[in-house]
């Protein structure tokens, strides 16, 4: 798969510090300089080192230069969180003066600052909603994405490759990034237990970003700080890069929420010779498989039962003649604050129905959203219930959030979403 090739100039901050997004990507900024020069410019470093001096030299020592996103912050941001903010769309700045300017503008172009969060916006329309409107009143995180490059007047000049981004076949993502919204809004303490794993600094712009309505810039959020460059293609098209996020959803979301649905399990072995008498098991994602045969209860609580129990099995271990004892499965950290169940092994007829709440490891969960997959447009799509009622979101729709009556028909489920019910 494609990616973006190697970088050949390092963003730095007043203070000789790359910019990042969390302190999981300290290279990050080299992400940026390869989406933005590209893998085939010839680039002279000695001049961009004097470019660079005589910049410097032209402004206070004090000052500078700043790096600043142009696009959901306000006037009240400190320096250095503007310094630390999202690389994109940055400007290299000569003093404090045009920091400002460009911090006041920016305030401008949002149009003024939001009084209600999005998922707000998206509760009241559901307390508001009348029997002939059933969507919500403005497009949510649509399908695709153009992500313009944008450098400052007085930004070192140097011609880029590309000069725009274009994103498709983002659905792969959109569902999970839209489910993902709803759960940290509507859970107090989960922003402050998912920033463990993937940073707080991503989880403070995730969500800064979603209620600013910039959708191309959470994708490119996620693209940049989670996934690696083997999950998506990438190629130069008529002075723009194209990022393709064709494949599956779990591959390119719930893979890459690092250990939050991490669990192990231990076995040993009886023969005391066995070449692996003691393992460890231990899984990022909760793939579980429909039973063989229908139980006399609910069949994903059985299957999750059995992913989690404790079992004992022949060993596997080639010239070993003795039992395996696995035991109970556990979370690595802790039960997380949601878990996301991969149903892509099931059909539909194995599906009597989906429990709302479920048992794991001693703790209760609530189901809050599922994915689903349509398998003629191979295109996924998310369903959420907020205070009750459930919304489809459907990125390719020109109405992409409308409230359910019935559930969705021909869809397949992908994935079951639960949350910790004590939080709720």
């Amino acid at each position: 798969m494609g990616g973006f090739s190697e970088g050949v100039i390092t963003s730095r901050t007043s203070r000789g510090q790359h910019c990042i997004y969390t302190h999981r990507h300290r290279n990050l900024s080299k992400t940026l300089q390869q989406c933005l020069y590209g893998p085939n410019l010839t680039f002279d470093r000695n001049c961009f080192d004097h470019c660079q001096a005589a910049s410097l030299r032209k402004s206070p020592a004090s000052t500078r230069k700043y790096y600043t996103y142009t696009s959901g912050f306000n006037s009240d941001v400190r320096h250095e969180e503007i310094q630390r903010a999202m690389e994109s769309r940055f400007c290299v700045l000569s003093d404090t003066e045009d920091l400002q300017t460009l911090i006041s503008n920016t305030e401008n172009n949002l149009h003024f600052e939001r009084s209600k969060t999005l998922f707000e916006e998206i509760r009241a329309s559901i307390n508001n909603n009348d029997e002939e409107d059933h969507s919500f009143w403005r497009p949510v995180l649509p399908w695709g994405g153009v992500f313009a490059i944008k450098a400052g007047r007085k930004a070192i000049s140097c011609t880029p490759l590309y000069v725009k981004i274009n994103l498709k076949n983002t659905c792969t993502i959109d569902g999970f990034l839209m489910i993902l919204y709803v759960i940290l809004r509507d859970n107090q303490g989960f922003p402050r237990e998912l920033a463990v794993f993937l940073g707080k600094h991503f989880v403070e712009y995730f969500l800064s970003l979603m209620d600013s309505c910039d959708y191309t810039t959470v994708k490119m959020l996620w693209i940049w700080d989670r996934m690696s460059k083997r999950q998506y293609r990438s190629k130069i098209h008529q002075a723009a890069l194209e990022i393709d996020l064709f494949g599956n959803e779990h591959e390119n979301f719930t893979e890459n929420l690092e250990n939050l649905m991490s669990t192990i399990q231990e076995s040993l072995c009886t023969n005391w010779n066995c070449p692996a008498h003691f393992q460890e098991f231990i899984k990022t994602t909760i793939n579980i498989s429909p039973p063989h045969e229908l139980p006399q209860r609910d069949p994903i609580q059985s299957a999750v039962d059995e992913f989690f129990c404790p079992k004992l099995l022949l060993c596997s271990e080639l010239g070993c003649d003795g039992l395996r004892e696995f035991s109970q499965r556990v979370f690595c950290h802790g039960p997380p604050p949601f878990v996301i169940l991969n149903m892509q092994q099931w059909k539909s007829e194995e599906l009597s129905y989906v429990p709302y709440h479920l048992a794991l490891c001693q703790h209760r969960y609530l189901l809050e959203g599922a994915t689903l997959f349509n398998k003629v447009e191979h295109h996924y799509s998310a369903a959420f219930q907020i205070d009750g009622c459930w919304m489809h979101y459907d990125g390719l729709r020109s109405d992409n959030l409308i409230l359910l009556h019935k559930p969705p028909e021909l869809l397949l489920l992908s994935s079951l979403v639960y949350i910790r019910a004590s939080d709720k």
